[in-house]
């Protein structure tokens, strides 16, 4: 049974993943780094550096959930990607700020809505997280 949840939670990040990447990825990324930038948090240099690559590293979380290949790093990397993501949202929200999220490209904003989906998205991820990694410890047990 836990197999079959673990599938099911791997299949829908993945498809997150993969949704929020073709979203930046298929408009200019310098609208992508206007939503960034709005956050306050980087240099524009670091703007710039995220706005071009984090939509890859999203595509490339997205494939290797659905592939289930490294299983435990990447839903590792997935559930501390969302957590960073969910503070930085959280944080900006409770001071007030009425900017874009970002989260699947441009034209979405900074709600409670949207942290309530980001927090199950984290909350998704924490649990594939904790499944792969108990399950690894069982199989090495049982061998």
């Amino acid at each position: 049974m836990i197999r079959v949840v673990a599938i099911v939670l791997r299949v829908v990040l993945g498809a997150v993943f993969l949704y929020a990447a073709w979203t930046k990825l298929s408009q200019p990324w310098a609208l992508f780094a206007m939503s960034i930038d709005a956050y306050g948090l980087l240099p524009e240099w670091g703007v710039l550096f995220v706005a071009r690559t984090l939509p890859w590293a999203e595509l490339s979380i997205g494939l290797l959930l659905l592939t289930g290949w490294w299983l435990r790093w990447t839903s590792l990397i997935a559930a501390t990607l969302l957590g960073v993501f969910f503070v930085i949202m959280l944080v900006s929200w409770s001071k007030g700020m009425g900017i874009d999220c970002g989260c699947f490209g441009v034209g979405e904003a900074l709600t409670w809505k949207t942290l309530v989906r980001d927090g199950g998205l984290l909350s998704t991820a924490i649990g594939l997280c904790v499944m792969a990694f108990a399950s690894s410890r069982l199989l090495r047990r049982v061998t």
